[in-house]
């Protein structure tokens, strides 16, 4: 079957109306007739491009005005004490108040949207709040471009309202010249307002892009910001899955305390039983029971060793200082502790001091030959500082095994700082930094 010419076309000249009619960009594969050219010109994105315009000049001005005589009356009046005091959280305030109408500008005229810039932390002293709003760059970023945009939309209005008024003038005198005159006047006039009234828009598309650009400069976040924000939001998430990967230690913990061992204890005790009771049971047998009552204490000894080392119950009942004590209890060599911290620090945070610690002592039991160990925990200035130190034969290098390698990552996790100090010969140290904020 043979498509018309004419149904052929329908579909084209319908893609380029909807496109006209949806406000979005209108290319040239869209407008198939000089018509359509045309329209698209003088479309309702070209008059939405002039409102843009014409209605910048009168915000930035009020912004502009507002914020300079808030400015002088912070500058002249600054021995005073009553002026800076109300001149100057009002400019702070007034700053994000005027870019919030700006934004609203551009969205609802040209459907830009220009992102916020990251907001100061939050804080209840209304006076750190003011600090932080006067330490951000982009407050005054934002008092930059109101200060220029009188500027760009007095530029702006001054081309834009003279093309059209002046394309309208024209028109309306060529008329009014042809009701009683004919000739070159007449055909002048005419050409003059087809070529402004035709420039109108184009005049309008330079100067919206201008303002734009400045916004997108001043208004938008900076590549410093978008990098600070950046950045808090990955300590957020990864202090979200730290702190995840404690609550699922915890569960694990949990389950094997409140599950596997206590069947193993319930089976070593059977076990031992049978042990005690069987007494007149052929030797194979007799010795077969007894190994198997030996592996099931060593079998809980090591669950209770891996569950201890996986995240202590004492830890989270006692703190930190009880935790410590169990594991210079256990050592087996000579362990001085001292811990001095005034308050317990986050969950996380005293896991990481506990897991370093326990992890530093298992590698002076292995390696070090030490005879002795000194651990000190002390925690001010929103430090928890831990150090390690050992009389052992030293040699300590991260990159020769992946125990010290842990260490730093572990401390790493929560912002923390690891130095070891372990010469040939001995003795070693390591100390720990560790953010309790």
């Amino acid at each position: 079957m043979t498509v018309p010419p004419a149904s052929a076309e329908a579909p084209r000249r319908d893609l380029a109306r909807t496109s006209q009619q949806g406000g979005g960009p209108v290319t040239g594969a869209d407008l198939t007739t000089p018509w359509d050219r045309i329209r698209a010109h003088w479309s309702a994105r070209a008059w939405l491009r002039t409102f843009h315009v014409v209605t910048g000049l009168p915000i930035a001005l009020l912004a502009a005005s507002v914020l300079l005589v808030l400015t002088a009356l912070s500058a002249v009046f600054v021995w005073t004490v009553v002026a800076p005091l109300v001149a100057v959280p009002l400019l702070l305030r007034a700053v994000p108040m005027f870019t919030r109408l700006q934004r609203a500008r551009f969205a609802a005229f040209l459907e830009i949207e220009i992102p916020p810039p990251p907001r100061p932390p939050a804080d209840r002293n209304p006076l750190k709040r003011l600090v932080a709003a006067a330490r951000a760059r982009s407050t005054w970023r934002q008092f930059a471009y109101h200060l220029l945009a009188p500027l760009i939309s007095g530029a702006g209005f001054a081309v834009v309202a003279g093309v059209w008024a002046g394309g309208l003038a024209a028109g309306t005198a060529a008329v009014r010249i042809s009701e009683w005159s004919e000739g070159w006047a007449v055909a002048a006039l005419a050409a003059l307002a087809v070529v402004l009234l035709t420039a109108g828009p184009w005049a309008a598309r330079v100067m919206t892009a201008l303002d734009v650009l400045a916004a997108e400069a001043l208004l938008a976040p900076s590549r410093s910001d978008e990098l600070v924000q950046r950045v808090e939001t990955l300590q957020e998430s990864r202090a979200e899955v730290i702190d995840a990967a404690d609550a699922e230690r915890r569960r694990i913990e949990r389950d094997l305390h409140d599950g596997t061992q206590q069947r193993l204890v319930s089976l070593a005790m059977k076990l031992g039983m049978a042990r005690a009771a069987l007494t007149d049971v052929p030797e194979p047998a007799r010795r077969t029971i007894e190994q198997a009552h030996e592996e099931a204490k060593q079998a809980l000894r090591e669950l209770r060793d891996f569950v201890r080392g996986l995240h202590p119950a004492v830890l989270n009942d006692q703190g930190l200082d009880a935790a410590l004590s169990g594991l210079a209890a256990q050592a087996p060599f000579p362990v001085r502790l001292r811990v001095d911290a005034p308050a317990r620090t986050s969950p996380a945070v005293e896991a990481v001091a506990f897991f370093v610690v326990s992890e530093a002592l298992t590698n002076i039991a292995k390696h070090a030959g030490a005879s002795a160990a000194e651990v000190t925990v002390e925690g001010r200035d929103g430090l928890l500082r831990l150090a390690v130190h050992d009389d052992g034969r030293g040699g300590a290098d991260p990159a020769r095994g992946t125990g010290l390698r842990g260490l730093a990552q572990r401390v790493g996790s929560v912002d923390g700082k690891l130095d070891i100090d372990s010469p040939p010969g001995g003795p070693t140290t390591i100390k720990v930094e560790l953010p309790c904020a």
